[in-house]
């Protein structure tokens, strides 16, 4: 079994909007539809779990039905005090129903430009590995500073590489990694998904990733989106 799990509460404060951006419609369907609707059409996820506020559940389980996008929904989790402490959340909430070789599928809300053909390579390549991550390699050089204000050393960008979402991971060995940094208090000191799977030392397989698969984080991203899905005038 594939449970993808939904990350949907962030407050978008970036973004500048009255209301978080995954909500804000566009082009008749709220941002976090665009995600679900592709997860809901792809043969290889069985259930989707999503973390978003209490106040915002009812409204997103609505959405699901009048889109006809309800039947893979398996609940709801609360978020928590970062992105992490969110993933945390849902992978507790699903312990019941996941098992230790099942596949968690961590991905954002604000994510529209996931794709069916990305979601199948993800779980693909998980053939041999504990986890899938798709990375971008680095165009431009790359510098370190260790104190924001000058140069400390030259990083070689052909060993550098940006992570991106989706990510694929292992349930138990997974949710087991996880709970180790939770409980040394350390899981709000993750900046991303993968951190703790490195951390444990899980096995994981980088895979390309898609440049238009693109986050929606500042109003600037919104616009783009916009631009892109908006109907021809």
């Amino acid at each position: 079994m594939i449970v993808a799990i939904v990350l949907s509460g962030g407050t978008g404060s970036r973004a500048g909007g009255e209301i978080p951006k995954q909500y804000i419609e566009v082009s008749g369907k709220p941002v976090i539809l665009y995600c679900l609707e592709t997860l809901h059409k792809s043969e290889h996820i069985d259930k989707i779990q999503i973390v978003a506020e209490a106040d915002w559940q009812d409204r997103i389980k609505g959405w699901l039905e009048d889109f006809g996008l309800s039947d893979k929904l398996l609940g709801f989790s609360l978020p928590g005090k970062s992105r992490q402490g969110s993933i945390y959340n849902a992978l507790q909430d699903i312990c019941d129903l996941a098992e230790d070789e099942d596949y968690v599928f961590v991905c954002d809300a604000a994510r529209p430009f996931l794709s069916e053909e990305m979601i199948e390579k993800c779980v693909e390549e998980m053939n041999g590995y504990d986890g899938v991550i798709p990375v971008l390699p680095m165009k431009d050089t790359v510098y370190l500073s260790k104190d924001g204000k000058s140069i400390s050393s030259l990083l070689n960008r052909s060993e550098i590489f940006a992570g991106q979402a989706p990510e694929t991971f292992l349930y138990g060995k997974y949710c087991r990694a996880n709970k180790k940094l939770f409980d040394a208090e350390r899981l709000e000191e993750i900046n991303g998904s993968t951190e703790p799977a490195v951390i444990a030392g899980m096995k994981m397989h980088m895979i390309p990733g898609d440049e238009r698969n693109f986050k929606i984080t500042t109003r600037a991203d919104l616009e783009r989106f916009n631009e892109i899905v908006k109907p021809d005038r």
